[in-house]
């Protein structure tokens, strides 16, 4: 249900802002565009919730196929195709123009939002160290994280060049779905919140406040730019740098403070 209100939201909003497809016209088309953003909002950003509270389900990574880390990066990006299709086949439209993807100077962006994700580090885990500084002297220690994610350990011993293509997908992937295609449409709030939500498979809720500032950052960025293209470089870079460098060493340097 509130994936299906947040697709009937979606659309509402595109035709008060003059966005919406004008495929949409047949009742048909808009049907199977708003099913498909419906049915992607409900398995990413709403699933998770099903399973806020409980415990973790044990998982055995080692049974994990590398591919499986991409099924919902594959879902965003089908869910844009088949909307752009439904709302705009026949029309002339390109979907680089729907989803930002359309820069004066691509490289230019590119390289603007390679400083802008190196950035974005200091200022989240500033942030973040802040947060926790205040929830601890607040009494709140039982909510901040005692011990990484188990699928982050995991994942940070998978090869490098797996690692390498997680981050690039994600942050192609996640920057034309969020930013490019629900931002305008929803607006920065909406879309943040829907950012933040997919990310709580996770496990650790306090890990979305690091995530919601990158995807007000992000969605800022957008706005400023008029395009996706930083965007995508900064999310990659973060992730790149994430998941190679920083997550490593720390998992290196702390093990013996949470491994069991």
């Amino acid at each position: 249900m509130l994936a299906l209100g947040c697709a009937l939201l979606f659309d509402r909003s595109a035709r008060r802002r003059g966005l919406d497809p004008p495929g949409f016209a047949h009742p048909a088309r808009r049907a199977a565009g708003l099913a498909v953003v419906g049915v992607c909002l409900a398995l990413t950003s709403f699933a998770p919730l099903a399973t806020l509270g409980e415990a973790p389900a044990e998982v055995d990574f080692a049974a994990v196929p590398p591919w499986q880390l991409f099924v919902v990066h594959a879902l965003l990006a089908l869910t844009v195709v088949t909307w752009f299709g439904a709302g705009f086949a026949g029309s002339g439209a390109s979907l680089a123009s729907q989803v930002g993807l359309r820069a004066h100077r691509p490289l230019a962006e590119i390289g603007f939002g390679v400083v802008f994700g190196i950035g974005a580090w200091f200022v989240v885990l500033g942030s973040a160290w802040l947060i926790a500084v205040v929830v601890a002297a607040l009494g709140g220690d039982d909510l901040l994280p005692k011990r990484p994610p188990d699928a982050v350990v995991w994942l940070v011993g998978q090869s490098v060049g797996l690692r390498a293509a997680l981050a690039f997908s994600a942050g192609g992937v996640e920057e034309i779905f969020f930013r490019g295609l629900l931002q305008p449409r929803v607006g920065l709030a909406v879309s943040t919140a829907l950012f933040a939500l997919a990310h709580l498979a996770y496990g650790q809720p306090f890990l979305l406040v690091g995530v919601t500032l990158l995807s007000v950052l992000y969605g800022l960025l957008v706005r400023w730019r008029q395009s996706v293209w930083a965007a995508i470089a900064a999310h990659t870079v973060f992730d790149l740098v994430q998941l190679l460098v920083v997550v490593p060493a720390l998992l290196g340097e702390f093990r013996g403070f949470w491994a069991p």
